[in-house]
């Protein structure tokens, strides 16, 4: 089963937060909060969305999807799915793909164009997994990411700053 998370959601989204970036071998990178997430995800005007993957026949959740809208010059409106997560001993059931199915479904509801996410170069069964629903990679496009110092250094240097 799929659906929208909850504010009863947070502590188990963080702990699988916590699993994902055990799993991306970053887990020094984590620096989100419970906090951090009410914020954002149940605010009037919420900047992100996660839905939830619960299993059938136990009641367990299996996985998460966190997602933000965002927008293309060339195609519009779209969603940019930052985490999807599926539990080690959940895996294989069809939660990723009923998540990621989820969020395909409010694409073509509301119109928009795409549904984009990035992967580790690594990742070799999730890139297996996102090709096997007919995804496919961008060769062509390189992620850029300015974060700590060099983003203190460079919005310092704004004017007005």
């Amino acid at each position: 089963m799929i659906r929208p998370a909850t504010p009863a959601d947070v502590p188990e989204i963080m702990a699988m937060i916590r699993e994902l970036a055990e799993y991306e071998k970053a887990p020094n990178e984590v620096r989100t909060t419970e906090d951090d997430l009410r914020a954002a995800l149940f605010r009037d005007d919420p900047v992100v969305f996660a839905h939830m993957a619960e299993d059938d026949a136990t009641g367990e959740v299996a996985g998460y999807a966190l997602w933000f809208l965002n927008f293309s010059t060339w195609r519009g409106q779209g969603i940019y799915l930052e985490d999807i997560y599926v539990r080690p001993h959940m895996r294989g059931a069809g939660h990723g793909r009923a998540l990621l199915a989820e969020l395909a479904r409010i694409c073509v509801e509301r119109g928009y164009q795409r549904l984009e996410w990035s992967v580790l170069n690594w990742n070799e069964p999730a890139i297996g997994f996102y090709t096997a629903v007919g995804a496919v990679p961008l060769e062509e496009w390189t992620t850029f990411r300015l974060t700590d110092e060099p983003l203190r250094r460079l919005g310092t240097a704004a004017p007005g700053s």
